[in-house]
């Protein structure tokens, strides 16, 4: 596995991200990016602006849904297209991190999938040969 890094598995009817990291904090901040790089390609995006984001959750799985949902959110309803994820504090109840990126420019974003919300159904969080890894489902 690299250092970081996120991938895409097949779901029936959904989509499936997988991250990790060498932390938790890196592995969530993957996970967003991939789960937002579904609607946006980010090496098409410029990092011009940056949006700060926070979640709670009351386990880690729970955790990272609501950071995902909450990254969506700001895709969503701000018209914003990320870049990079930067995640700043990452514990057992609260992750906060930063978005960078643009507003959404339909010229030189291409809007590949309209994305629903991550779920909790097979969201995992955990470790393995060392990596922090993560998995989520998204409806699309």
């Amino acid at each position: 596995m690299s250092a970081a890094g996120f991938e895409r598995f097949d779901v029936a009817a959904d989509v499936g991200v997988r991250a990790w990291g060498r932390t938790r904090a890196e592995a969530f901040a993957q996970a967003a990016l991939g789960v937002l790089a579904l609607a946006v390609a980010p090496d098409a995006v410029e990092a011009r602006e940056r949006r700060e984001v926070r979640a709670q959750g009351d386990s880690p799985e729970a955790l990272l849904v609501h950071w995902v949902n909450e990254c969506l959110y700001v895709h969503e309803i701000e018209g914003f297209a990320v870049r990079r994820v930067e995640v700043l504090a990452c514990d057992d109840a609260l992750v906060h991190g930063v978005l960078e990126g643009e507003e959404i420019d339909p010229r030189r974003h291409r809007p590949a999938a309209a994305v629903r919300a991550a779920t909790l159904d097979r969201a995992a969080v955990g470790m393995r040969d060392g990596c922090h890894v993560v998995s989520l489902l998204v409806d699309v």
